[in-house]
C-alpha cells in the first residue's frame, strides 16, 4: 500500500501517543492562550479520536488566565506565554516537570481587508503608520498589548497615540475590530489575525522591535487527570500537531 502523507502522519500520531480505551477515557480542562485558538481547534478532535479522551478548552488572554489559576480555578493543562507559565512554576501552580515549549508566535499588524497597507518594513516606517493612522486597536490585557504599551513609551509616541487608541477586552480580539470597522490599525499575534476574513495581514513588526512569544503548556499540580494531560502536551509536539500550527502562523517548539 503506497504511503500517503495523511497516512504517515496517522501512523506517527498512533506511535506518539498512549491509546486507552474507553473505560479509561478522561476530561481534559485546558486553559490557552488565545494565540493558539484556532491550531487548538483543530488539534483537540484529532487528539479524541485517537485516544477517546475528551478535551475542554477555555481560551482568552494569558493575563486573565494566570489570574484565574491563582485564585484556585480547576484545570489540568495551561498553555500560557514563558514568563506567565514560569512565574507560576515558581508559584507551585504547574509542574515544572511537565514544561513543555508548544509554539512560538510573532505579533503583527492587520487593517480591513481591501485597505490600503502602509510600509511598516522599519521601526521609522511603523512609528508612521501608526501616527499617521486615524485609530488604532489592541486587546489591553493580552501580551502583545502589554508590550505594545512599552513599545509605544521607548519610541517616543505614546502621547500622540494616546487619543486614537481603543484598548480593548480579550473577547474582542484587534483582528475582529478592525474587521468590524472598529480601528483603522490593530495589533496583536499573526496567529490572532489569520482566521478573521474581514482582516488582512500587513505583515511582522520590524524584527528590531518585534515581539517573540514563546507558549509552553504545562500540568496543573492539582490535575485531575495528569496522565491523560502529559498524553495531550506529547501529542501537541508530533509532527501532525507541527503542521497545524505552521498552518495557523505559529512555529513548533
Amino acid at each position: 500500500m503506497k504511503m500517503t502523507p495523511a497516512l504517515i502522519a496517522g501512523k506517527l500520531l498512533a506511535l506518539a501517543i498512549f491509546t486507552v480505551g474507553a473505560a479509561d477515557a478522561a476530561e481534559i480542562k485546558v486553559l490557552a492562550s488565545n494565540s493558539l485558538k484556532t491550531s487548538l481547534e483543530e488539534l483537540g478532535p484529532q487528539f479524541e479520536k485517537a485516544t477517546e479522551h475528551k478535551v475542554i478548552f477555555t481560551f482568552n488572554a494569558a493575563v486573565p488566565l494566570k489570574a484565574e489559576i491563582e485564585k484556585g480555578v480547576a484545570f489540568d493543562i495551561a498553555i500560557l506565554s514563558a514568563p506567565l507559565t514560569d512565574d507560576l512554576v515558581k508559584q507551585g501552580k504547574l509542574v515544572g516537570a511537565t514544561r513543555t515549549d508548544i509554539s512560538r508566535s510573532s505579533a503583527g499588524l492587520a487593517v480591513k481587508r481591501g485597505a490600503p497597507k502602509p510600509d511598516i518594513g522599519t521601526t521609522e516606517a511603523f512609528k508612521r503608520a501608526l501616527l499617521e493612522a486615524k485609530s488604532i486597536c489592541y486587546v489591553e490585557q493580552g501580551a502583545t498589548g502589554i508590550y505594545l504599551k512599552g513599545l509605544f513609551e521607548r519610541l517616543g509616541i505614546a502621547e500622540q497615540l494616546k487619543g486614537k487608541t481603543k484598548l480593548l477586552p480579550p473577547s474582542n480580539p484587534a483582528a475582529h475590530a478592525v474587521a468590524n470597522g472598529e480601528a483603522e490599525i490593530g495589533m496583536t499575534q499573526i496567529s490572532e489575525i489569520l482566521p478573521y476574513e474581514g482582516a488582512e495581514l500587513v505583515g511582522p513588526l520590524p524584527a528590531d522591535i518585534q515581539l517573540t512569544s514563546v507558549y509552553p503548556a504545562a500540568v496543573g499540580t492539582g490535575a485531575k487527570e495528569a496522565e491523560a494531560a502529559k498524553a495531550f502536551i506529547k501529542f501537541l509536539t508530533t509532527p501532525a500537531a507541527a503542521t497545524v500550527l505552521k498552518a495557523k502562523g505559529l512555529e513548533p517548539g
